[in-house]
């Protein structure tokens, strides 16, 4: 299994966006996600979205017993 739903994106070139199929798999991934909105459901990482999510997720240090130097 490959991991990439192909009838699902089929189905959305063919019947959602009016490709053929040839148009479809002439496009590369990219076009495709682009042609598909993708682009506008992940914003882009900014700075300041990184220090909301460092805030959120801080990076812990474990303090090993066994002689190690502990993860950051």
């Amino acid at each position: 299994m490959s991991g990439i739903d192909w009838p699902g994106l089929m189905r959305a070139g063919l019947n959602g966006l009016g490709l053929t199929p040839a148009e479809f798999w002439r496009l590369t991934p990219v076009e495709l996600r682009l042609m598909l909105g993708a682009d506008r459901a992940t914003p882009a990482m900014t700075r300041r979205r990184l220090d909301e999510l460092a805030a959120a997720f801080p990076d812990l240090r474990k303090d090993r017993t066994d002689g190690g130097s502990g993860d950051a």
